[in-house]
């Protein structure tokens, strides 16, 4: 999430800092960040820490006991393979 103080110099900041700031008005991950951006992941990752350190943007880890929980990742699987393939029939994943 973009921080006040970084929404507050957005007008000053580099091309891709200013991108950054301005998207992360809402929260959302870094992946989603960088396919919006259409920049490679990893360059994210670095221009936002970078902003992070500079108290431009506000990093939320996610709890470490949700990532890890098998159900989730179980329930995404589950989610995918209900999803119509484009011939509009379920995927086969078995």
């Amino acid at each position: 999430m973009s921080t006040s103080a970084g929404l507050s110099v957005l007008h000053a900041l580099t091309f891709e800092h200013h991108d950054i700031i301005a998207a992360c008005r809402r929260p959302q991950s870094v992946a989603e960040l960088a396919a919006g951006l259409r920049l490679h992941l990893n360059v994210v990752r670095v221009l936002a820490e970078d902003l992070r350190a500079a108290g431009h943007l506000a990093i939320h880890r996610p709890n470490a006991g949700t990532a890890q929980d098998l159900s989730v990742l179980r329930r995404v699987i589950d989610g995918l393979r209900a999803v119509p393939d484009s011939r509009g029939t379920l995927r086969d994943t078995s």
